[in-house]
């Protein structure tokens, strides 16, 4: 863990945007369930609890103090345009295995946030030791696949009806995952992995 919060906080020049990034705590609680509640809900359907609800985000916060789950946090001006988590269970049966959670504000999504935060969940999955990321998304979030795609992701498991919204409409749920630790071996075997 010390690995990962010696890189925060740390300003990222995206474009003409400025986002500052910093270790997620109990502090920013408020600011991010302000940003939560901003967001569709359909943004919010491939986590496995409803993060717009004070009670599950409380538990979020829990868990980052446990040491299962790294938050990063974007802002922009000071405010929350986007968060990552890694969450990982050192409990089960898959604990090289880390999940990836990224939600980006409407109004940030055409700058590149989403791409560095994955970025960001690369470095924190290679910092915490894990070999595999995954990610979940509905069939439907056309570009946020892509840009999963682009970076590496494989679809490794197709759920259909697995999520429903609010009003009852059921989706389609999409597996992804990445072999972290051979992109760790690459970077190490080209000398780039002291540059990140």
């Amino acid at each position: 863990m010390n690995a990962v919060a010696s890189r925060y906080p740390r300003t990222l020049e995206l474009g003409e945007e400025t986002i500052e990034l910093s270790l997620l705590t109990a502090d920013d609680q408020a600011e991010v369930l302000k940003f939560a509640e901003a967001l569709p809900v359909h943004d919010l359907m491939f986590l496995s609890r409803d993060i717009q609800e004070p009670k599950v985000l409380e538990a979020w916060v829990r868990s980052i103090e446990s040491g299962e789950i790294v938050s990063v946090v974007a802002r922009r001006n000071g405010e929350v345009v986007g968060t990552t988590a890694v969450v990982t269970d050192p409990l089960s049966w898959s604990p090289h295995v880390g999940e990836l959670r990224v939600l980006v504000s409407t109004e940030a999504r055409q700058i590149g946030l989403g791409r560095k935060l994955i970025e960001e969940s690369f470095l924190v999955g290679l910092d915490l030791g894990l070999e595999k990321l995954t990610a979940r998304m509905t069939l439907d979030q056309d570009s946020a696949i892509a840009v999963f795609e682009e970076m590496g992701f494989r679809t490794e498991a197709h759920f259909k009806d697995h999520v429903q919204n609010r009003e009852g409409k059921k989706h389609d749920l999409l597996i992804l995952s990445h072999d972290v630790s051979r992109l760790g071996a690459q970077l190490e075997a080209y000398g780039l992995d002291q540059a990140f």
